[in-house]
């Protein structure tokens, strides 16, 4: 497919499409608002190096004066990491960001949009967002969901962040209409550990068994997104007695500070760094590579499957 024209992609994500050589999305929030600088941007770098090692080219995404882009250089990425203006963008956020010209560091929504608009199928994060904790009277649910319910892409995570409710957001899923796969694992992972006390709905063991789901999804029309849960390695995991202490107290700090909406995740995150004394840092970095990793291995597996199509 055309990319939209009203993306700025760079010349090597846009050969490497036009192509068929396999392209691998990244989001941006995970840098601009998910690690200090300067540990941001190079585990961005770092991130980018493993996809170009697994055979892909890395399409990092983010809107840079008001542009949304496909692929970063070296330049925009310290830009992306070191800046204090940079906001947090999900879908509803794209227009108002486009058009007052400003920099957005992209969700896993909004980079799912921005890379379906491109022609990008395989997607790597770190964790996706879903229901939060207290849904069923505060309503607070990620975007990240009903994206993945409309637009075809792949989106390979650790499965959600552990401070949400995860037994509610695998329902909201299945309503949706999205496959939830393990990889490797008849569990469905929990961020920070490779458990959860839930079964993943699915289990795969090859990339290729995933490219082949891709196909069939969307060769028989059935929109929407395919969620690929990837254990974090078990020598980097948190086990759950750790960490399930430690999400306690920072939930309970969140609602005495009375914060909500797009800001608790950043905030959760962040203590979660404090409480656990860097611990979950390292964890988060780690899985993230591991991520890296399998989507190289996806974007191929599908580029292959599906030549010169995305």
């Amino acid at each position: 497919m055309t990319p939209h024209p009203m993306l700025a992609l760079t010349d090597e994500v846009r050969a490497a499409l036009a192509d068929g050589t396999p392209v691998v999305a990244l989001e941006s929030t995970i840098i601009s608002h998910g690690m200090p600088y300067p540990r941001n941007v190079a585990m961005a770098r770092e991130v980018e190096g493993i996809v170009r090692e697994g055979g892909a080219v890395p399409a990092t995404i983010a809107v840079l004066d008001g542009i949304p882009k496909i692929g970063l250089t070296t330049d925009e990425l310290e830009l992306l990491g070191s800046a204090p203006d940079v906001a947090k963008v999900s879908i509803r956020d794209l227009p108002h960001v486009i058009a007052t010209k400003a920099h957005g560091a992209t969700t896993v929504a909004s980079t799912m949009r921005l890379a379906a608009l491109a022609g990008i199928r395989v997607f790597v994060t770190g964790g996706l967002g879903g229901v939060h904790q207290g849904a069923t009277t505060t309503m607070d649910e990620s975007a990240d969901l009903t994206e993945l319910g409309r637009t075809d892409v792949a989106v390979i995570c650790a499965g959600v962040k552990s401070i949400l409710d995860i037994g509610l957001t695998l329902e909201r899923l299945e309503t949706l209409g999205v496959p939830v796969v393990g990889y490797g694992t008849g569990e469905f992972p929990s961020f920070y550990s490779r458990e959860s006390g839930f079964a993943a709905p699915m289990r795969v063991d090859t990339p290729e068994h995933l490219a082949a789901m891709m196909r069939a999804k969307w060769d028989l029309g059935l929109e929407g997104g395919i969620v690929v849960a990837n254990p974090v390695p078990a020598a980097d995991e948190m086990p759950r007695a750790d960490i399930d202490g430690i999400i306690a107290t920072a939930l309970a700090e969140s609602v005495e500070r009375g914060i909500t909406g797009k800001d608790i995740t950043p905030f959760l995150l962040g203590r979660i760094v404090e409480l656990s004394g860097g611990r979950s840092l390292e964890t988060n970095i780690a899985l993230v590579r591991n991520n890296a990793r399998l989507g190289a291995a996806l974007a191929t597996a599908y580029a292959a499957l599906t030549p010169h199509s995305r």
